[in-house]
């Protein structure tokens, strides 16, 4: 008989691996498949630093074990407030949670489905037999849901490319690249490709470009602390609210939820990454991009300025620093039945979420980037893994508990698995 698990998490990111160690600890027989940290290790170039706090950077562990600064103590390394993080120490220290926090060996395995089945759900991978499982987790990450600007989607494949697309941008030395957009990720490359050779410009339809403030000390007298108190998101009483309160924005209206997601913390560069862009970064600002055209090997870009004047960019790439949009339709891995089955958050195409993060589907769960319209802006970040991870690890036991399907096969009811010794903590 084929084995039937009690979770399955698709995703090996912050997210996935915070559930897994959740999931582990309440006594789920639980699965990962994925590639650990894939989008730092793999989507990212060389000589990135982490923008966030390393505090307000760890992934969730039961008992707020195994943090980065853990991780950086056993290595030597500096992880303190106001000191940016390289990129590559942040993946290290995923790959040592995974190892460390409890959860189960992480299975490199490409998913490629997951549909209903009976009382719960297949997952078939690229790589070897199909999984069953009561219930699923979906931390996907940012990976499907890459967003081009629509003019340049006619182009061939070899002129244009997003962000995420590059590990290393030495390619790119004594080339003309046009970078577009206007939030870190665009300013650290057009600087990134500065640093390597390259001849960057940037392109932003913004009339200016917003550069985060230097983090004030975390030890401040008690009026300024209350004044503009910190959070994992950033100093003020805004972010605080994004931060710490994700449970409050879900009670709000649906189209409100999804303004919050769509417009707060908006674009913004790194303090430390401003000086570096501004001396080596020319700038086209308040320039909307309207037409691209391969002309041979190059691209010609026709922009238009708020007034109205036509200008031509001729370059040898372009790279649409562009974002992630979060939509259902997006996630092909997900039946295609199932995802049109869902209820959705407003007029949007993410779907509506409970407070434990189960979809209407039931043990259907979601994490990370697709919950921002249900939970807040939090769920963009590494910091909203410890808000996530232990509440849908509740939710899929509660789940499990309404199907009498308990952990591991232990008895069928909420005070059997009690019994049977998993964390009361879970059981809530």
């Amino acid at each position: 008989m084929t084995r039937m698990d009690d979770l399955v998490v698709v995703g090996a990111g912050p997210y996935g691996l915070s559930i897994a160690a959740h999931a582990a600890a309440a006594g789920l027989g639980v699965r990962v498949l994925g590639r650990p940290m894939a989008s730092w290790r793999d989507h990212m170039p060389a000589g990135m630093y982490l923008k966030s706090e390393p505090w307000s950077s760890n992934l969730s562990a039961p008992g707020g074990r195994h943090t980065l600064a853990d991780y950086c103590a056993t290595r030597g390394l500096v992880a303190e407030h106001g000191t940016p993080l390289p990129i590559g120490t942040f993946s290290a220290y995923g790959l040592w949670f995974a190892r460390h926090a409890g959860g189960p060996e992480v299975e490199e395995a490409t998913v490629t489905e997951v549909a209903p089945r009976g009382d719960g759900f297949v997952v078939r991978t690229a790589e070897g037999p199909p999984r069953l499982t009561r219930a699923v987790a979906l931390a996907v990450g940012v990976m499907p849901f890459v967003n081009f600007p629509p003019a340049l989607r006619d182009l061939p494949p070899t002129h244009y490319s997003h962000s995420s697309g590059h590990r290393d941008l030495s390619r790119f030395a004594g080339r003309e690249v046009a970078v577009l957009g206007a939030g870190q990720a665009a300013l650290e490359t057009a600087a990134l490709l500065a640093e390597a050779g390259a001849m960057p410009c940037l392109v932003a339809r913004r009339s200016r470009l917003n550069w985060n403030t230097a983090p004030q000390p975390l030890k401040r007298p008690l009026a300024r602390a209350l004044r503009d108190p910190h959070s994992g998101l950033g100093t003020g009483w805004r972010s605080w609210m994004w931060s710490e309160l994700p449970w409050a924005v879900r009670r709000l209206p649906a189209p409100t939820r999804e303004r919050i997601a769509a417009t707060a913390l908006g674009p913004a560069g790194a303090w430390w990454l401003r000086d570096r862009f501004e001396q080596r970064v020319p700038v086209l600002l308040g320039h909307h991009l309207h037409r691209a055209v391969a002309v041979g090997e190059r691209t010609r870009l026709g922009l238009t300025t708020a007034a109205g004047e036509s200008v031509v960019l001729d370059v040898a790439h372009v790279i649409a620093a562009t974002g992630f949009v979060p939509e259902l339709r997006r996630l092909e891995l997900l039946d295609a039945g199932l995802r049109a089955a869902l209820a959705t958050v407003g007029g949007g195409g993410t779907p509506e979420l409970d407070p434990r993060f189960e979809s209407s589907w039931p043990g259907l769960f979601f994490a990370g980037l697709l919950t921002a319209p249900s939970f807040g802006p939090s769920m963009r970040f590494v910091h909203g893994a410890g808000f996530t991870a232990g509440r849908l690890v509740k939710g899929v036991l509660r789940r499990l508990a309404g199907r009498g399907a308990p952990p591991g096969s232990c008895g069928g009811s909420r005070v059997d698995r009690a019994a049977a010794g998993y964390p009361k903590t879970y059981l809530r």
